[in-house]
């Protein structure tokens, strides 16, 4: 494992809940922390595509770290997504998720298509010249719109050394290639729901970044990874294969993850609505099942 800063471990990003009139819902956005803090997570994360960032406008966005940042309370740090589509919105951004609690943050790359990739190494760069937390970079070539290289990405740290982090979206071989070419440069976190949490962790990962609804047990693969002795190994492994046909099911697209994805981790956290914020892709009564018989299995998160 990397060890350019202290963040490690399975950091759940945290849906977007809301009530039966479809306004964010305060109540139910501090029991999803505390569930997940008292389920074990390293830390939180928010922002994300998990989180809907999309369908929330600016003043729901900030009204969501604010909340956040609220709760968590320090007990565990706090990692905040910006995705705003220019160099100043995302220092404003940046440094609002600051003032609110944030740890680090996560930047994403301008989702342009058709420039150099050298414009995307500026816009990353004006941003994080101007701020004053560690930074990460979610890279996932094939699935965001825009994604940097592994010189590009070396570029970047060795001009702005508070880049210092990514979440890598991709598989094993990808994270162990990009750490190779960046020399190390960067603590790494997995993403992708977790497919390939232990061979990303042999690769060098640091962590995971997962959705919520299932990541108590990813936090005890982590940690048996980390004892590292052969029943250890053989433990996490087997509750690996345990998940990966419930990881392989959400994972089958964006939507298809926040639509019942939500539904798990409402029925988990004992929440009246874990429904998407339209336009959504629809549920199937047979879909709703299969959550209702993996909340039975996973378990509710403990109050908090």
């Amino acid at each position: 494992m990397s060890a350019n800063t202290d963040f490690h471990g399975v950091y759940p990003i945290l849906y977007s809940f809301y009530d039966h009139q479809g306004q964010l819902d305060r109540e139910a956005m501090r029991r999803q922390v505390n569930g997940a803090i008292a389920a074990g997570a390293h830390g939180i994360a928010v922002m994300g595509l998990a989180t809907e960032v999309g369908k929330l406008d600016v003043n729901e966005r900030r009204k969501v770290i604010d909340w956040v940042g609220e709760d968590v309370a320090r007990r565990v740090p706090l990692a905040v997504t910006v995705g705003e589509g220019s160099v100043a919105g995302q220092i404003a951004f940046v440094n609002a998720a600051k003032d609110a609690g944030a740890d680090w943050c996560i930047l994403q790359p301008p989702a342009i298509t058709g420039v150099p990739e050298s414009e995307y190494v500026r816009f990353l760069g004006g941003v994080a010249e101007k701020v004053d937390i560690p930074l990460a970079v979610q890279n996932a070539p094939g699935l965001m719109t825009t994604s940097l290289s592994n010189g590009a990405l070396k570029t970047l740290n060795r001009a702005h050394p508070n880049v210092c982090l990514l979440k890598g979206e991709g598989p094993a071989t990808y994270i162990k290639q990009l750490m190779e070419d960046t020399d190390g440069a960067f603590d790494i976190f997995g993403g992708m729901a977790g497919i390939q949490f232990p061979d990303s962790m042999r690769a060098g990962c640091v962590g995971m970044i997962p959705a919520v609804d299932l990541f108590d047990p990813q936090v005890r693969i982590y940690n048996l990874m980390r004892e590292g002795t052969p029943e250890a190994i053989a433990e996490a492994e087997n509750l690996h294969r345990e998940l990966l046909p419930l990881i392989v099911f959400m994972m089958s697209s964006v939507e298809n993850f926040i639509a019942y994805g939500k539904h798990l981790a409402a029925l988990r956290l004992g929440l009246p609505n874990g429904l998407a914020r339209q336009p959504s892709v629809p549920v199937s009564k047979f879909g709703l099942e299969i959550m209702e018989h993996w909340a039975q299995h996973l378990g509710p998160f403990p109050e908090g």
